[in-house]
């Protein structure tokens, strides 16, 4: 496994052989994939899942955001702040087990009477959805304080653009293994077929990664704390105006980005007419498998470029986010399937930059004791804002639009349930004809209108720059 190198040296060369920090890399990569392949499920699934449950938009966008963010963010909190002074490893393992399980619950989800009371199906899902987001929140805090002591500063960036392919490459994967489950064997084997692998995962990644000492990778004379507190960690990022200006450009596109994400095999579905599992393989999968090749060159050119330009990490993801709008609004206007696809591969593969520059800079401006908690207070606004607030927009944006679009078709009596699945061959001309309209152009322009604020998020990160080198800690 390597013998770790000596603590002198440790902000050159990093904890551990070379090999063996290669190993810890891709085992937190891989633990990230998972991570995220359990989250993105439900939107693969979403084609045939959605008629089936009978739910609105709105309460798609709710089980796949704020039902999954709220105590995601909530419990985040408080699991980093105890990951500042256990056993980053072991919290890990733990959680992994968690989430995994409630994925493959997921799939279980089915009516329940307790007495004269019936608790649908959806509320089952949306508890085990909440489980799911418990088991994920003890994920990313510790993996990046982790990565920060297995590496220098020299080469985090780097390292942090590779571990946050995970978003990406999860959702590929989803994609991948999802759909065509979905199509052969139905949506409720397609979460027991990927939540229960998670479990031995979890026990494989206890046996073979090493806890690494605290601050090991970090410069000498780096501030440190041998028992930091919450406050601690507030009160530094208090002083730290490039790591809020980078939250809220993060936040912006976390809202955009996961609310079109959850719904993006639905416009597939309503707007060209493909499966679930065709709609994951064709569409989605290419667009994640760009996005991550984008990720990772974002934090290889922030590196490159760091030494004559320390802020890179901040103008790239910033440029690339701006420049993604137009390329959106083309693949969500375009009546060519392949053109849609080049517009979401090349809008996702600019975009997804900022995942590096996320986790680069949230760790670089504060001190190797509260490195969890920096992490913890970016993604409880990240996730409870972006993730929990973004699909459920598009969601209640949908309906909406959907609702004035039948009014002014005359059908103002037709509801999205009726449109969907089976339900709609059942109904008559006019209402069929008003359906093939307001189904699927509703969420055309809810999607639209969502990808336009990415321009706001890239601003954000651009003004980070104002601040960003004297905040830095780690260089």
């Amino acid at each position: 496994m390597g013998k770790p190198d000596a603590p002198v040296e440790g902000h050159l060369h990093g904890f551990g052989s070379r090999r063996y920090r290669s190993y810890v890399i891709n085992a937190l990569l891989l633990v990230y994939i998972l991570n995220f392949i359990d989250r993105g499920l439900l939107a693969v699934v979403a084609p045939q899942m959605k008629p089936e449950l009978g739910i609105s938009d709105t309460a798609f966008g709710l089980l796949t955001g704020f039902g999954f963010a709220l105590l995601y963010t909530v419990v985040g909190i408080p699991l980093a702040q105890f990951a500042e002074t256990r056993h980053r490893v072991w919290i890990m393992t733990v959680c992994v087990a968690l989430w995994s399980l409630m994925t493959a619950l997921c799939g279980l989800a089915a009516p329940v009477a307790i007495g004269s009371i019936t608790i649908g199906a959806f509320w089952i899902l949306l508890a085990c959805r909440v489980g799911v987001g418990i088991g994920e929140a003890g994920c990313t805090p510790p993996a990046n304080s982790l990565i920060a002591d297995y590496y220098p500063p020299s080469r985090r960036s780097t390292a942090l653009g590779y571990y946050a392919m995970g978003v990406t490459l999860g959702g590929m994967l989803a994609n991948l293994i999802g759909g065509p489950v979905t199509d052969a064997f139905g949506w409720r084997t397609a979460f027991l077929v990927v939540g229960l692998p998670g479990l031995l995962v979890a026990a494989v990644f206890k046996l073979t990664v090493r806890e690494p000492p605290r601050g090991f990778s970090d410069p000498p004379g780096a501030p440190r704390r041998e028992r930091p507190r919450f406050r601690d960690g507030l009160r530094e990022l208090a002083s730290k105006p490039s790591f809020w200006a980078m939250t809220a450009g993060a936040t912006m596109a976390a809202f955009c980005g996961y609310g079109i994400a959850s719904f993006q095999s639905l416009f597939i579905n309503r707007s060209f007419g493909l499966s679930a599992g065709d709609a994951a393989v064709l569409i989605n999968a290419p667009v994640a498998a760009a996005s991550a090749v984008g990720t990772l060159t974002t934090g290889w050119l922030a590196e490159r470029l760091g030494r004559r330009h320390p802020n890179a990490i901040a103008w790239l993801p910033g440029f690339g986010l701006i420049a993604s709008v137009p390329l959106y609004v083309w693949a969500f206007t375009t009546d060519n399937l392949w053109a849609c696809l080049f517009g979401l591969c090349a809008g996702g593969a600019i975009k997804y930059g900022y995942l590096a520059a996320q986790y680069t800079i949230g760790q670089g401006v504060v001190s190797s004791q509260v490195r969890a908690v920096s992490t913890a207070v970016m993604l409880f606004v990240i996730n409870l804002l972006g993730y929990g607030l973004g699909p459920l927009f598009i969601g209640a944006l949908s309906d909406l639009i959907f609702d004035l679009q039948v009014a002014d078709l005359g059908a103002a009596e037709l509801t999205r349930k009726a449109c969907e699945g089976a339900a709609r061959a059942a109904l008559e001309p006019a209402s069929a004809a008003a359906c093939a309209i307001a189904h699927p152009q509703s969420l055309q322009q809810a999607m639209l209108a969502t990808s336009a604020l990415y321009a706001l998020a890239g601003a954000c990160f651009l003004l980070s720059c104002r601040w960003l080198r004297p905040d830095m800690v780690a260089r």
